[in-house]
C-alpha cells in the first residue's frame, strides 16, 4: 500500500540554504533513504546525499530526521504517521558541503591525533595473551560504524564551535578509553585524555549513547570509567603520595 508523504528537505551549500517542500510517494517497507533517492529520481536530481551500503553498517547516511540524528537507511517510514511532515536536514555540528552532505573531516583529524595501539617493546606479535574478560570489555566499542552521530549530538561542540580544537568528541574519547583498557597498551592515555582531548568537557548527559545505532553504551562503559581512572591518577591521595615519593627518589 502506498501513500503520499510530505517532506521538508534542506537544500543549499556553503552554510546557506533553506527547507524545500516535497510531496512524494511512499511504499510499504521503505526507509527515509529510499524516499530521498525517489526525490533524486523524480523531482530533485541535483539533491546531494551521502550513502553507501544501505544496510546500517557504513555510517555514511547520517542525517537529522525531525531534529534527531539518525541513519537514513535505518529509519523506517512506518514509524511516522501518514499525515506527518518529515523534516530532513544535514548534521548540524559539521559544515554543510551541499544539501544533506556535511564535511566530517573534523573527525578524521581527531582520529589522527590519537596514538595507535602501543604494545611493549619486548612482546612480539603472536605472543599476546589476553583474558577473555579483557577481550570482551573492548569488543563493544569495536562495533562503531563511525557514523559520527555521537559527535554530532554532543552539545560540547554542537553548541560551541570554539570547543572543537580542544575536544575529541565521544567517538574518539571512546577510542582512547578502549586503548587504555587494553592490557598490552603501554602508551600514556589518562593524562592525554584530560589535557589534550578534552575529557573534562564531557558532563555525561548520555546523548551520545541515545543516538548510537549500534547501541554502544558510550557513556557508561567508556567515558565514565575513563573519567574515574583519570580522577584516580590526579586526585587519589595515595596515588599522589606515591608519585611524590617516586619523584623524590628519582
Amino acid at each position: 500500500m502506498s501513500y503520499k508523504a510530505k517532506f521538508k528537505v534542506w537544500r543549499g551549500e556553503g552554510g546557506e540554504g533553506k527547507l524545500e517542500d516535497f510531496t512524494v510517494e511512499v511504499n510499504e517497507g521503505e526507509v527515509v533513504l529510499d524516499i530521498i533517492h525517489r526525490l533524486q529520481a523524480t523531482q530533485a536530481p541535483d539533491l546531494a546525499v551521502r550513502w553507501n551500503c544501505k544496510a546500517g553498517k557504513c555510517g555514511s547516511c547520517s542525517m537529522e530526521i525531525n531534529g534527531k540524528p539518525r541513519l537514513g537507511c535505518m529509519t523506517r517510514m512506518s514509524t511516522f504517521e501518514e499525515d506527518e511532515t518529515i523534516t530532513v536536514t544535514p548534521m548540524r555540528t559539521f559544515p554543510v558541503i551541499k544539501d544533506l552532505v556535511t564535511d566530517v573531516s573534523f573527525n578524521y583529524q581527531k582520529a589522527r591525533e590519537i596514538p595507535s595501539f602501543t604494545p611493549p617493546a619486548d612482546v612480539r606479535p603472536g605472543e599476546y595473551r589476553m583474558k577473555q574478560v579483557d577481550v570482551e570489555r573492548s569488543q563493544e566499542f569495536r562495533k562503531c560504524i563511525e557514523c559520527f552521530m555521537c559527535n554530532n549530538v554532543c552539545h560540547v561542540i554542537r553548541d560551541h564551535e570554539e570547543n572543537k580544537p580542544a575536544f575529541a568528541g565521544p567517538r574518539f574519547l571512546m577510542r582512547i578509553a578502549e586503548l587504555d583498557m587494553h592490557p598490552y597498551d603501554v602508551a600514556e592515555r589518562k593524562d592525554s585524555a584530560q589535557e589534550q582531548h578534552g575529557l573534562g568537557y564531557c558532563n555525561i548527559t548520555k546523548c551520545c549513547t541515545e543516538v548510537c545505532p549500534e547501541h554502544i553504551k558510550i557513556t557508561d562503559n567508556a567515558l565514565i570509567p575513563m573519567k574515574e581512572r583519570v580522577v584516580d591518577r590526579k586526585y587519589d591521595p595515595l596515588v599522589w603520595l606515591g608519585n611524590k615519593i617516586f619523584r623524590r627518589k628519582s
